[in-house]
């Protein structure tokens, strides 16, 4: 089944991508596109959907937030087919200019990336009467960036925000990266908050705030348990996490409640 939709944001769209092998789509992510600029590019296995929309536009460039491949999935197709540059985080064009291997759930849920020259961005970008700053805000993964229009108010979040309180972590993320991220981003000026999934489209830098306080105080308390001596399966079951064990399952343990606690024991003295 595959999910396409299109969201009117007044002077941001948003394109809603989604594709299941069998029912509706486990998640959903959005490509956003402002005047000729299209700031991430979907799953791969929404690629002729995307190249279709992006053939429709007047694009003039591709900004990725970070290369996991439901963001970035797209953009060596896009390049390909019509030349626009593809501009990302230093350490994003690094990731994507060779191949990498990724699990089999990432494969069945969005496809596999395909390498891409990746432009470094200058740190601040003008094209057709929109200007950009990127900030580097690592955590989710070590590339992460995100986009802010200083002009409008608008920042573009990739996966920073996701939700108030997320309810688990990919192996690889880091909380005490994400806290600092979320710092930092609370010191820009926008309001809205274009997240990759879950957009927020007033009143942004209050979601922040909440998410923010959701992962203190969750370290907090994971650290005051770890620094008693407990594991990660007895703070849990002091703390009365759930493991989502479906999730679990499919993402072979890649993706758990468990790998929030034990990014957050890594803080413990």
């Amino acid at each position: 089944m595959k999910i396409f939709k299109e969201h009117d944001f007044g002077g941001v769209t948003g394109w809603e991508l989604g594709w299941s092998p069998v029912g509706r789509p486990m998640m959903t992510t959005i490509c956003y596109r402002v005047g000729p600029i299209l700031i991430d590019t979907g799953p791969p296995h929404m690629r002729q959907t995307v190249l279709e929309m992006s053939a429709r536009e007047r694009l003039e460039a591709v900004l990725l937030t970070h290369y996991h491949e439901d963001h970035s999935g797209n953009a060596a197709a896009i390049r390909q087919r019509t030349g626009l540059p593809v501009f990302g985080g230093e350490q994003t064009a690094d990731k994507l200019s060779r191949p990498y291997s990724i699990f089999p759930y990432q494969h069945l849920m969005w496809g596999a990336n395909s390498p891409v020259a990746v432009d470094i961005f200058p740190g601040v970008f003008t094209v057709g009467g929109y200007r950009f700053e990127a900030h580097h805000t690592p955590g989710h993964s070590r590339d992460h960036t995100v986009y802010l229009d200083p002009d409008r108010g608008w920042l573009f979040s990739g996966d920073l925000y996701l939700s108030d309180q997320i309810k688990y972590f990919r192996a690889d993320e880091h909380i005490d990266q994400q806290i600092a991220s979320l710092r930092k981003v609370l010191a820009l000026d926008f309001d809205a908050l274009f997240c990759g999934h879950h957009p927020r489209p007033t009143d942004g830098k209050r979601y922040i705030l909440r998410k923010l306080k959701y992962l203190e105080d969750f370290c907090g308390k994971v650290t005051d348990l770890a620094d008693k001596g407990m594991d990660a399966a007895a703070i849990m079951k002091a703390l009365q996490l759930k493991e989502q064990r479906m999730i679990k399952w499919i993402c072979f343990g890649n993706v758990s409640m468990k790998n929030m606690v034990r990014s957050a024991m890594k803080n413990a003295a």
